[in-house]
């Protein structure tokens, strides 16, 4: 792996290790599209702070919104996002516990 390789892929890494970030993008997965207030009451947080985080996740690609009325929905954009969710997942699970 080249030096611009490795950091665009820590870059990356570095947008996801956010757990709001993770758990939005689960929500999100999980779900197909929501909007930031319904993202909001599930994970037990205030709208703006949910509309920043998915303004983060806009910009890298992982995710995108539509309007639907005066509605915003927003949804999973890259299909990687599953397989690492689930990856990551499975390297939680295995790690050792304090």
């Amino acid at each position: 792996m080249d030096g611009e390789t490795a950091s665009r892929l820590a870059d990356l890494f570095g947008v996801l290790a956010s757990e709001t970030r993770l758990r939005l993008l689960h929500a999100l997965e999980r779900e197909s599209e929501l909007s930031p207030s319904t993202l909001a009451e599930r994970l037990g947080m205030k709208v703006q702070a949910v509309s920043n985080q998915l303004q983060h996740l806009a910009a890298r690609g992982m995710v995108s919104a539509r309007r639907n009325g005066n509605a915003v929905l927003y949804r999973v954009e890259d299909p990687c996002i599953a397989a690492l969710l689930d990856r990551g997942w499975c390297l939680a699970e295995d790690a050792p516990h304090d």
